[in-house]
């Protein structure tokens, strides 16, 4: 029998000036259920709300990411409420998507509804990237956004990614984004 060694399951923890990121708990699936099932924070992904079974899948996948790749997805919470705002971080989701991503982290975003227009996204993607620069090393960090969603291509430009090339992803039209290491 071959034996794998599991990476440093430890989620760390990133606080930024008004956020908290750490690692999802079983209690953030009725407010992770809430936010997916919200048909404006899913218009620019998959343009439908999301069942409480494919949310429990989601979440499952986000605590299996960090036991398996060593990264991996926080659950955002406010400092001032302990609200949870939403999601983000890195993964490897082996996107079928042309030109491929494999080898770059994937980073990716996604707030409630009451958390849209204050900055909180930007504020979470900076802290995701940098701590992703320095678990990566040289190897750029990805990101895709659907050509229609300004408000989270501007997100990725205040964060270091630049527009790479457009491509088609699940039908519609979708922009990868690329974040030089160092940056």
């Amino acid at each position: 029998m071959r034996s794998e060694t599991l990476p440093n399951t430890a989620i760390p923890v990133l606080e930024t000036e008004r956020l908290i990121l750490r690692g999802n708990r079983l209690s953030d699936f009725p407010a992770l259920a809430e936010l997916w099932g919200d048909s404006n924070v899913v218009r620019h992904i998959s343009g439908k709300p999301f069942s409480p079974e494919e949310c429990w899948a989601r979440l499952m996948r986000y605590v299996g990411h960090w036991a398996l790749q060593g990264y991996g997805f926080w659950a955002i919470e406010e400092k001032a409420s302990g609200r949870y705002v939403g999601e983000a971080g890195l993964a490897d989701f082996k996107r079928d998507l042309k030109p491929s991503l494999d080898g770059s982290p994937e980073a990716g975003w996604v707030l409630a509804s009451w958390a849209h227009g204050k900055g909180y996204a930007t504020e979470a993607v900076r802290a995701a990237a940098t701590w992703g620069a320095a678990k990566f090393g040289s190897t750029p960090l990805a990101c895709i956004v659907a050509a229609e969603n300004k408000a989270s291509i501007n997100v990725a430009t205040k964060c270091g990614f630049r527009e790479y090339t457009r491509t088609t992803y699940k039908g519609g039209e979708t922009i990868i984004f690329r974040r030089e290491a160092g940056k």
